[in-house]
């Protein structure tokens, strides 16, 4: 019998060394940050991040197949939440028709190259009409809190909100990497930032991916195919 007790907790002890290894494998990821320590006044509507330009004439146009989005910076500003933000207009077109038409409201800390979203205005189109404003928010109105687009220095295992708009828009995004190598239609691009994208609101994921210098060149299906400088 004692040697039975003995062989009893001699696996008990061995069971709980082993789920502790395991716990130890696998920690628990950090939650998605949703505020953010920067001073508004700080910010600016036009900059340069690592990853991010908002220089007003600078556009990236992305294709898949047939379908097209060109990511435009405007010569426009809008003041969101008490900060000038600039206008970023994202035109895509589905089998050759106009789909959507979004302006997106950002604004850079020139000291870290962070880039915060303030919001979006959201046309949906249909055989030429607006059909739609689905997602449409703003910093400030009705609970609606700025975001990180995309950090100026990212690490690995970041983890934070690119929009916080209660019931309406609550994107997120998970740093994965940033050093891969990605090959588009305008080139080869080396220490890519890779971020995962999802939402607090639905299920599933969205790689993306930013080149250093450049911006986005990859958003899930869009691959950049051309870009047009900015204004220095």
């Amino acid at each position: 019998m004692k040697s039975s007790r003995v062989r009893i907790v001699a696996l008990a002890i061995l069971l709980a060394a082993s789920a502790a290894l395991l716990g130890a494998a696998a920690p628990q990821k950090a939650p998605y940050r949703n505020t953010f320590s920067v001073d508004k006044a700080t910010l600016s509507s036009t900059g340069r991040g690592a990853y991010w330009i908002l220089e007003p004439g600078y556009k990236l146009h992305f294709q898949s197949g047939k379908d097209t989005l060109v990511v435009s910076v405007l010569e426009e500003t809008k003041v969101v939440d008490g900060v000038t933000t600039r206008v970023v207009e994202e035109r895509e077109t589905e089998g050759g028709q106009l789909a959507e038409i979004s302006r997106n409201y950002f604004a850079i800390d020139n000291a870290t190259g962070d880039v915060y979203y303030f919001g979006e205005d959201v046309d949906e189109y249909k055989n030429g009409k607006v059909t739609g404003h689905e997602g449409a928010w703003l910093s400030g109105v009705n609970g609606a809190k700025f975001g990180l687009l995309v950090p100026g220095a990212p690490k690995v295992g970041d983890r934070y909100y690119q929009e916080s708009a209660p019931k309406v828009a609550m994107d997120r995004a998970e740093v994965v990497a940033i050093n891969e190598q990605i090959t588009v239609p305008a080139g080869t691009f080396k220490n890519c930032l890779h971020t995962r994208e999802s939402s607090a609101l639905e299920s599933g994921t969205e790689d993306k991916y930013y080149a250093p210098g450049v911006g986005l060149i990859k958003d899930a299906d869009f691959a950049l195919a051309r870009i047009e400088k900015g204004k220095s």
